[in-house]
C-alpha cells in the first residue's frame, strides 16, 4: 500500500517546505526546500537560486499581488540552468506562487509561472514634432500677415508621417548609448516695426531630425530694405503668403514644406479689394488655405497619431490674416486643428499663439486703419518615443523636461522641453 505524502514525512521526519516569514523586499538567494513571501511593491527583485539536487524545492510567493507590475527576476547558481536554458525567467503575474523543482543538470530548476528574461530587441517607435514658425505682421493700411508653418512631423506610428510621407521605420537602438532628444522651440511671430519673422527650430530624436515650420510673410509693400521678409518662409510646412494692395517686392509668396514633414502654406489675395486675406501657414496633412476678397486662409489642418495609446492631432499651420478695415464681417482665418493659432480679429488684430507642444503655427496679423499688428508666436514641438517595458530610460546630463506612462507592454516617454542625451538600460 503505498503511503501518503504525510506519513512519510512523518516517518523519515521531514515536513515540506519550510517557510521564511520574514517578507523578502530586496534581492536574496534563497535556499533549497525553503518558501518565501517575495514584496515587489518598491521595485523588481533578483532571487538567486541555490547550487542544485535532484528534488530540491524552491517557492515563490507573491505577497503583494505586484509582480505584474514589478517583476521577480530568477538567477541561477553559476552555469547551473533554468528550464534547461542558461538565461534568467522572470515572474510577471500577479499573486503566482512559483515552485521551482530541480531535476537535473540538463534541465536544472523548472517551473510553471516563469518566463525567459532575455531582453527583446530595443526597437524604439517615435513621433518627432518640430516647432511651428511665427505669423507675420501687418504693415498699417491696407496689409494682413501669413500664418506660420507648422513644425515638421515624423513618425513611425501607423498612420503615416507629415506631408503625406509613410509611416517611417522604427529605430533600433543599442543599451547604455547616448541619445540626443531636442525639443524645438517655437518661433517668434513677426513684428509691426520690423517684419523679421523667425522660423520654428527643428527637434531631433537619435539620428531623425523634423524641422522647424516657416514663417508667415509679411506685409512691408514701403519698406525694401526687408523686403526678402514678405515672403511665406520654407519649413518643414511653409508659411502662408502675405498682401499688400499696393504691390510690393514679394506679394503672395507662400513658403514650400518639407517633403514627408509637412504642407506649403497657402496664397493671399491677388486683387484689389476692400477687404483682402492673406494664407494660411501649412499643416502635417494640408496646404494653408488660400486668402480670399473677404477671409483669411485657414491653417493646413494637422495630423491625428496615437503613439500614446490615444490618438491627438498635432502640426496645425496658422491662420492667415485679413485686412479689416472696410470688412462687414471679418474673417481672419482659423488655427489649422493641430494647434495652429488663428488669424487676428476685428477686435484683436495681433494673430493668435500657436499650441505649446504641437508644433502649430502662429496666426497672422490683421490690419485696420492705423494699426500695425504683429503675428502670433509658433507653438513648441514634442518628441514622444515608445520602447519596451524592460528597459529603463535614464537621462545622464539632464536638460530635458519629460513625463511617461505604461501603455500595454510598453512605455511612452514625452519629452516638452530643453535638449540633453538619453540611454536605455
Amino acid at each position: 500500500m503505498a503511503l501518503t505524502k504525510l506519513t512519510k514525512n512523518l516517518i523519515d521526519g521531514t515536513f515540506g517546505t519550510e517557510w521564511d516569514s520574514t517578507i523578502q523586499t530586496s534581492n536574496f538567494t534563497a535556499v533549497a526546500g525553503k518558501g518565501y513571501f517575495v514584496n515587489t511593491t518598491s521595485g523588481q527583485i533578483t532571487v538567486t537560486l541555490p547550487a542544485g539536487a535532484v528534488g530540491n524545492e524552491v517557492i515563490i510567493q507573491d505577497y503583494a499581488g505586484t509582480f505584474a507590475t514589478n517583476k521577480v527576476i530568477f538567477a541561477s547558481n553559476g552555469s547551473e540552468k533554468i528550464q534547461g536554458s542558461t538565461d534568467d525567467y522572470r515572474c510577471i503575474t500577479n499573486n503566482a506562487t512559483v515552485n521551482l523543482v530541480y531535476q537535473d543538470a540538463t534541465k536544472g530548476w523548472t517551473a510553471d509561472n516563469i518566463i525567459t528574461n532575455a531582453l527583446p530587441p530595443l526597437v524604439v517607435d517615435f513621433l518627432i514634432v518640430a516647432g511651428g514658425g511665427g505669423g507675420g505682421a501687418s504693415q498699417i493700411n491696407y496689409t494682413c500677415g501669413g500664418g506660420g508653418g507648422a513644425g515638421g512631423l515624423r513618425t513611425s506610428w501607423a498612420g503615416g508621417s507629415g506631408g503625406g510621407g509613410s509611416s517611417e521605420t522604427a529605430l533600433s537602438l543599442n543599451a547604455a548609448t547616448n541619445y540626443t532628444v531636442t525639443v524645438g522651440a517655437g518661433g517668434a511671430g513677426a513684428d509691426a516695426s520690423s517684419y523679421t519673422g523667425v522660423n520654428g527650430s527643428n527637434s531631433v530624436f537619435a539620428t531623425t531630425t523634423s524641422v522647424g515650420g516657416g514663417y508667415g510673410g509679411s506685409a512691408n509693400g514701403t519698406t525694401p530694405s526687408v523686403a526678402s521678409q514678405a515672403a511665406g518662409q520654407l519649413g518643414g510646412s511653409g508659411g502662408g503668403g502675405q498682401y499688400y494692395n499696393y504691390g510690393g517686392s514679394t506679394p503672395n509668396v507662400a513658403g514650400a514644406g518639407t517633403a514627408n514633414q509637412g504642407y506649403a502654406g497657402g496664397q493671399s489675395y491677388t486683387g484689389n479689394n476692400a477687404c483682402d486675406g492673406c494664407g494660411g501657414g501649412g499643416g502635417a496633412s494640408a496646404v494653408g488655405g488660400t486668402g480670399t476678397g473677404s477671409a483669411g486662409g485657414d491653417g493646413g489642418a494637422g495630423l491625428s497619431v496615437a503613439i500614446t495609446g490615444s490618438a491627438t492631432t498635432y502640426a496645425g499651420g496658422g491662420g492667415g490674416g485679413l485686412y479689416i478695415q472696410n470688412c462687414s464681417s471679418p474673417l481672419p482665418g482659423a488655427g489649422g486643428t493641430g494647434g495652429g493659432g488663428g488669424g487676428g480679429t476685428s477686435g484683436s488684430q495681433d494673430g493668435s499663439a500657436g499650441t505649446a507642444n504641437t508644433g502649430g503655427g502662429g496666426g497672422g496679423g490683421s490690419a485696420n486703419s492705423g494699426d500695425g499688428p504683429d503675428g502670433g508666436a509658433g507653438g513648441s514641438g514634442v518628441v514622444i518615443i515608445r520602447y519596451p517595458l524592460d528597459y529603463t530610460l535614464t537621462n545622464p546630463g539632464g536638460g530635458l523636461t519629460s513625463s511617461t506612462a505604461t501603455d500595454g507592454a510598453y512605455e511612452v516617454a514625452t519629452f516638452t522641453a530643453g535638449t540633453g542625451n538619453i540611454q536605455f538600460n
